[in-house]
């Protein structure tokens, strides 16, 4: 007895036929990399990176998390995100700690100087994220919000 494939499933579409306009990735690779890219010249004149101020925008929320919990936040693999890190605490902007409960796990707290350095980056942040969202209502942001964390939780695979 032949199984039949659900609908969505019994023919995959090229990209050509969904096309890049209908390609949520794409849009979403192409919305983000403006989003940086906006954002990169602001920061490099405050002598910050863009992994840099993902790091302190996380643990200006939410402060002393693991290292690995922190690569999944920021989205910044763990080689990038530990040279980030070296560099953030030759600065004084953060410090790591080893865990209490376990020593191999290392917790990242921001310090006061990384917290006012973030305090700084947030409104070119902010603004950027009004100038993005311009025109969009309450409720389509809603919608937005709500279809992108079900997403998230369809392919993460983390409990974060």
């Amino acid at each position: 007895m032949e199984q039949k494939l659900p609908e969505k499933r019994q023919r995959i579409s090229t990209l050509g036929q969904i096309g890049l306009q209908q390609f949520a990735p794409y849009l979403m690779n192409r919305i983000m990399g403006r989003y940086n890219a906006t954002l990169r010249d602001d920061f490099r004149k405050q002598g910050l990176t863009i992994p840099q101020v993902r790091t302190l925008a996380v643990l200006s929320v939410t402060d002393g998390v693991t290292v690995n919990d922190l690569s999944v936040y920021t989205v910044i693999e763990q080689s990038t995100l530990s040279r980030t890190l070296d560099t953030l605490e030759g600065q004084g902007l953060v410090r790591r700690e080893q865990g209490v409960t376990d020593s191999r796990f290392r917790h990242v707290f921001l310090t006061d100087d990384g917290r006012a350095l973030f305090t700084r980056a947030w409104p070119a942040m902010h603004d950027a994220f009004e100038a993005m969202f311009d025109g969009v209502d309450d409720a389509e942001y809603a919608a937005l919000i709500a279809t992108l964390q079900k997403m998230l939780k369809n392919i993460r695979r983390h409990e974060i």
